[in-house]
């Protein structure tokens, strides 16, 4: 009996130091305050940002310009918080008013714009928002009440989750290289959405889309994204269509016109076997919402194999395709994920803005250069033409000699 007491004694004593040690370390007044400080910086930092942002794209609509989408979606992103300066002016321009800006923020907590909130406060705010939603549902039914609360954070617990993994997902196949599994590529292939990815592929990129869709290839970077957006929109309800009706029900012709418009081989193959291609791409295209613009670009890399391989090739080439995306892409994407699970940082959100306001930059000059191009050809015919007019006028008479 004494052995057994020592040796219970024991483990809880090994308990005991390994949940000491199991205990997070606690910052010192000075971490803190860095910790802080930094925070604010870069809360300030995106803030300003946002600020010179917004305050640009409103006044070139107020100007009667429009916005690509893609200045669409910085709008959106910067303009929010924006908003919420207006009342902080009170504090400002009223003489000590400042005094009560803790007591207004006490009050009503979503003045504070997000760029200056930490992550306890934001957690916070969800957490009154969920407790208020709950005891309103519970005056109605509480059974429904409790079924309704535990749905919501299970599914606030899978975003984080899902955008921890996807982070470290993306991060492991782009830096390392190592082979994935098919699920995996599909698990977080779907974030690429095709308007996200269409704003920021390259030139060449959207070129060989083109290219391979059978699209008209000329024009400016915006109007090659417009013309794909447009086939892709088309492709979805097709898909659809197909998938209700069957694929069997297609004729050979009708087959082959499917599978072309998509990138899917058609000369040397039977119709037994595009059957199978269609139905794959309609599975990952509709089932496992793997964006079109994905799949066109993984078939691009896997147009290059003999036809027995291209099943086996698939998930390398969609591998492939991620890898070869751009870096502001994939930052924005794993910014979209985190802002949905409520992980975004204020670092994170200005990276991305800086990127994103670099591209309508350059997209901008290049819509410059195409306009000055356009002009000095209407110029350069409107010269010829005037000089051919000219030459076709008859010549004045000879003077009569004297």
């Amino acid at each position: 009996g004494m052995m057994i007491r020592e040796d219970k004694s024991e483990k809880a004593a090994i308990k005991a130091v390994e949940a000491k040690a199991a205990e997070p370390k606690k910052k010192t007044l000075m971490e803190k305050i860095k910790h802080e400080a930094l925070h604010y910086w870069h809360g300030t930092k995106l803030f300003a940002k946002e600020m010179k942002i917004s305050s640009r794209l409103v006044a070139k609509v107020a100007w009667g310009g429009t916005l690509t989408r893609r200045e669409q979606r910085q709008l959106r992103r910067s303009f929010t918080d924006t908003v919420r300066l207006v009342p902080f002016l009170l504090f400002v321009v009223i003489p000590f008013a400042e005094l009560l800006l803790p007591v207004a923020l006490k009050l009503f907590p979503n003045m504070l714009p997000s760029t200056y909130e930490d992550k306890a406060t934001a957690e916070k705010k969800r957490k009154k928002t969920q407790d208020v939603r709950n005891e309103m549902s519970r005056y109605l039914k509480e059974t429904i009440a409790e079924m309704n609360k535990q749905r919501s954070e299970e599914r606030l617990a899978a975003a984080s989750e899902e955008a921890e993994d996807t982070g470290e997902f993306l991060s492991k196949i782009r830096s390392s290289g190592e082979a994935m599994s098919t699920a995996d590529l599909l698990r977080v292939a779907h974030i690429f959405e095709d308007d996200l990815t269409l704003d920021n592929l390259s030139r060449p990129q959207l070129v060989s889309i083109c290219r391979f869709m059978g699209v008209n290839a000329f024009g400016t970077d915006t109007y090659l994204r417009y013309q794909i957006t447009n086939r892709t929109r088309y492709i979805r309800a097709d898909d659809k269509m197909i998938n209700s009706e069957g694929i069997d029900s297609l004729s050979v012709p009708e087959l082959q016109s499917a599978c072309q418009s998509r990138g899917i081989k058609t000369i040397g193959v039977s119709p037994a076997r595009m059957r199978e291609e269609l139905a794959q791409w309609i599975e990952l295209h509709l089932e496992h919402n793997i964006p079109s613009t994905l799949l066109i670009l993984s078939r691009i890399i896997a147009a290059g194999e003999p036809i027995s391989q291209q099943q086996q090739f698939n998930a390398e080439a969609l591998q492939a395709t991620i890898n070869s995306l751009p870096e502001n892409l994939v930052n924005e994407a794993t910014l979209r994920l985190a802002e949905v699970s409520g992980k975004a940082t204020a670092q994170q959100k200005l990276e991305v803005l800086e990127e994103q306001q670099e591209l309508i930059e350059d997209e901008d000059e290049e819509e410059k250069k195409s306009k000055s191009k356009r002009e000095s050809a209407k110029n350069a015919d409107g010269s010829s033409s005037s000089q051919s007019s000219n030459s076709s006028k008859p010549s004045d008479p000879p003077s009569p000699a004297s």
